[in-house]
């Protein structure tokens, strides 16, 4: 069973940043894809940015030149370094990690932009 452990979620004003890091339980081979989702009160889960094994990456349209991942393969681990954040960016971040036919799901981190 993966295991996907987020950290790196809190409050921060308009326009500063925040970093985003996730670490898969134990050595995990077939990855798919890692990446980011988020939820925001009231709306449907949307992509933020995935990044797949060779390293080709997604952004959603509203992140895109904000937001950059980055993944360690030999650790395991995804980060979302989230510059020049909005309220709009106010949301549950989830990790999510995909091989073998199956998606997991870290449990959420979040993340509070004040105006």
């Amino acid at each position: 069973q993966v295991q996907l452990v987020e950290s790196g979620g809190g409050l921060v004003q308009a326009g500063g940043s925040l970093r985003l890091s996730c670490v898969a339980s134990a050595n995990i081979f077939d990855i798919v894809y890692m990446g980011w989702y988020r939820q925001a009160p009231g709306k449907q889960r949307e992509l933020v940015a995935r990044i797949n094994s060779g390293g080709s990456t997604i952004y959603a349209d509203s992140v895109l030149g904000r937001f950059t991942i980055s993944r360690d393969n030999a650790k395991n681990t995804v980060s979302l370094q989230m510059n020049s954040l909005k309220p709009e960016d106010t949301a549950v971040y989830s990790c999510t990690l995909r091989r073998l036919g199956q998606t997991y799901w870290g449990q959420g981190t979040q993340v509070t932009v004040s105006s």
